[in-house]
């Protein structure tokens, strides 16, 4: 049977099997439906057998399982293509990924990570022995491709600046031929290399080596993949670099975990599992700006960058911080977790005036924790015991050795010398009889702290 046969009698038999289920009364799980918010205009695979779907169906009563399955294990992202010699062989991994995506109707998210010396030997390094076997398997991977698919080439490698010249001349070499090969593969293919970020090279800096590199085979390009920059600033730094490369030239924006922006002031972390972090924009190749083809998760959340466990590490902790910190109403257009910025007290604040909700209306303990903590800095998160239902919030202390907010999530802080005051953001008012809930986070400077405070 030849391949297309062979993804036409997928296709079918997964189409009998939904007929199937539908006439047995079966539902669709909770989280089908959050993909409508996106309105895609090309649905959008969602591997099933990705590290944070394993572990969910391996730790069904885990406090954190429905939150990780609901918001990560079944959201389309990437699946990254890694290994020159993977078990099975490259063309079987991909052909797997191509044909579960056929049969599911959708287009795959792939990237393709192996150039030599990848990452520059840092924490996600290795890569093809050398340029001809990385052609050589790039050449496996295009023969197994067939229909629509997002493919994201070589995270980071423009944006390095560890090669000399000779090296950058045989990557720009390999990358266009990459980028031809599989742009040939299929005409539904699309294929775009990554330019890094706009906190890491000036527009005419991406847009002069994205030249080098041979975007006239491309789609376009990438950006943001496994970092933390907004959607918005991303959207203007890709405009810039589009301006020089060629209009004609479109852009992907990695949303996977940018929700709640970068760490802000940066630390030494910034880039590597920073604290407070946030699950972005849902998956959609319908984004409704000009010039961006798609909003997708590139990077898999909950997948280590190198510090909080080695790079690629599922850690359960990070994943569910990730997708707990989006906040209720994820994933809507607005998301609830942009900073309030507004001090003044007749803002359009809805607790700020009503009596009912100005505050607990019963005894209650506000614990401030450590979450992590680095030199000079860390993670905390404020919770709420509380003894009578709450309805609003409003908690208030005193830092006893110099701290000070630098970031917050999920509540309106202001600060008065070294006393905080934070107010709920709606979504999080309410806080049942005997509950213990955490109410919000945030990053401090100065050395971590643990205490109680009384309401």
């Amino acid at each position: 049977m030849n391949r297309r046969n062979r993804l036409a009698a997928i296709v079918a038999g997964a189409a009998t099997a939904v007929v199937a289920a539908l006439s047995a009364g079966f539902l669709l799980s909770p989280n089908a439906g959050a993909q409508d918010v996106s309105a895609q205009a090309q649905a959008l695979w969602t591997n099933p057998n990705t590290a944070a779907a394993r572990w969910v169906a391996q730790n069904p009563n885990d406090s954190r399982a429905n939150m990780i399955r609901d918001r990560i294990a079944e959201t389309p992202a990437g699946t990254w293509f890694t290994q020159t010699n993977p078990t099975g062989g490259i063309a079987a991994q991909v052909s797997a990924v191509v044909d579960g995506a056929a049969a599911a109707g959708a287009a795959p998210i792939m990237v393709v990570y192996n150039i030599p010396n990848r990452d520059c030997g840092g924490a996600s390094g290795g890569g093809a022995s050398s340029h001809e076997v990385y052609r050589g398997w790039i050449d496996q991977i295009a023969a197994q491709i067939d229909g629509p698919a997002y493919i994201i080439l070589e995270p980071d490698v423009i944006a390095h600046d560890c090669y000399n010249s000779t090296e950058r001349a045989q990557i720009n070499a390999s990358l266009s031929y990459a980028a031809q090969k599989l742009n040939a593969a299929d005409p539904a293919v699309k294929v775009y290399i990554d330019a890094g970020n706009s906190a890491w090279l000036t527009p005419s800096v991406a847009g002069s080596r994205l030249q080098a590199a041979g975007i006239q085979n491309a789609d376009g390009f990438s950006l943001n993949v496994s970092n933390y920059r907004t959607t918005e600033e991303s959207t203007a730094w890709a405009n810039q670099v589009r301006g020089i490369v060629g209009s004609g030239k479109t852009a992907v924006i990695d949303t996977s975990r940018n929700g709640n922006g970068p760490l802000n002031p940066p630390n030494p972390n910034d880039w590597c599992d920073p604290p407070g972090r946030a699950i972005g924009k849902f998956p959609t190749t319908a984004t409704g700006v000009a010039g961006i083809d798609a909003y997708l998760w590139v990077k898999l959340p909950g997948e280590a960058d190198g510090c909080a466990g080695a790079a690629g590490q599922f850690i359960p902790d990070l994943a569910y911080q990730l997708a707990n910190n989006a906040g209720s109403g994820w994933p809507g257009q607005v998301e609830p977790t942009d900073p309030i910025t507004s001090d003044d007290p007749t803002s359009d604040d809805p607790t700020s005036d009503d009596p009912t909700t100005g505050g607990p209306s019963g005894d209650c303990t506000v614990h401030i924790d450590t979450v992590s903590s680095w030199n000079g800095g860390w993670q905390g998160k404020v919770s709420m015991t509380a003894d009578e239902a709450v309805n609003g919030w409003t908690v208030s202390w005193t830092w006893p050795g110099g701290q000070s907010i630098q970031s917050s999530w999920n509540a309106q802080v202001t600060t008065s010398g070294s006393t905080v005051t934070a107010k709920d953001v709606g979504w999080n008012a309410a806080v049942g009889a005997g509950q213990t809930k955490e109410l919000f986070g945030f990053v401090a400077s100065g050395s971590a702290a643990d205490f109680d405070v009384s309401c």
